[in-house]
């Protein structure tokens, strides 16, 4: 027996990076999966290697920082599928801003994508759930920088931080539903979007990760797969009656001082 075997899974941000990760992961432990994304060339890349996995996948193209556009990607999921089983919260906006020079064009829209869209992709499925008067799971995808995060991350820990509050209150609310609800706050992570990211806002070149490797405790950079497989594992029976937490998925530890 699979951890997800005969449930249907939507993966936000499942096109590439984590999303993409946690969607293979979830087709290997016997899922049927539907990803979101901007970017129909990557999604449809991703589905056609879960469909060679053996899997029944589709990619739904979705901005969801259009509010409208994220609820649909429910409604379709459902409509191919039948239902939402597990949903995984995974896309994310990590442009750069500090306290003093974010506009309120960036606010808004860190707040759309980072915030906004996983409450109402969260309603959507627990709206479905209900209906069908069975259980479900929610994987919120956060990052350890909600506890504080670099200055330059100002809007981005707004967010963040914002969606460690819905996350538990959705588990308060849901869990006579037996709708459990957890979050994960991810520390620093070897993804397409992070290296980009590095490029882009701290010109990082080509050895960035060997750089970062040197301070960091374990030697290495997050890995994905591991993630994923963490993610799979909260969806899954085998986590049992866990609802309501925000786990840190870091090698550093919160609130230490040296």
């Amino acid at each position: 027996m699979t951890l997800l075997d005969d449930k249907v899974v939507l993966v936000s941000g499942g096109s590439q990076g984590l999303g993409a990760a946690v969607a293979r992961a979830a087709a290997r432990e016997g899922a049927s999966v539907a990803v979101t994304g901007r970017r129909t060339e990557p999604g449809e890349a991703l589905t056609a290697e879960l469909a060679a996995m053996g899997a029944q996948a589709v990619f739904v193209r979705t901005d969801v920082s259009d509010v409208a556009q994220a609820q649909a990607s429910v409604a379709t999921t459902v409509s191919r599928f039948g239902r939402v089983d597990c949903l995984v919260n995974c896309a994310g906006l990590t442009t750069r801003g500090s306290l003093l020079d974010t506009t309120p064009e960036l606010f808004d829209t860190h707040i759309a994508v980072n915030l906004r869209a996983p409450f109402f992709l969260m309603q959507g499925a627990v709206a479905d759930m209900l209906s069908r008067k069975t259980p479900g799971t929610i994987v919120n995808v956060l990052s350890t920088s909600a506890h504080c995060g670099q200055p330059f991350l100002a809007p981005y820990v707004a967010a963040k931080a914002g969606l460690a509050g819905l996350t538990r209150n959705a588990a308060h609310a849901h869990r006579f539903d037996r709708v459990r609800v957890n979050g994960l706050n991810i520390g620093w992570t070897d993804t397409e979007g992070e290296d980009a990211t590095q490029r882009a806002f701290h010109g990082a070149g080509d050895d960035w990760r060997e750089h970062a490797a040197k301070n960091l405790p374990m030697g290495r950079l997050g890995n994905v797969d591991e993630i994923a497989d963490f993610i799979v594992f909260l969806l899954s029976e085998r986590s049992g009656v866990v609802t309501g937490s925000v786990i840190d998925w870091d090698q550093n530890v919160i609130g230490a001082i040296d």
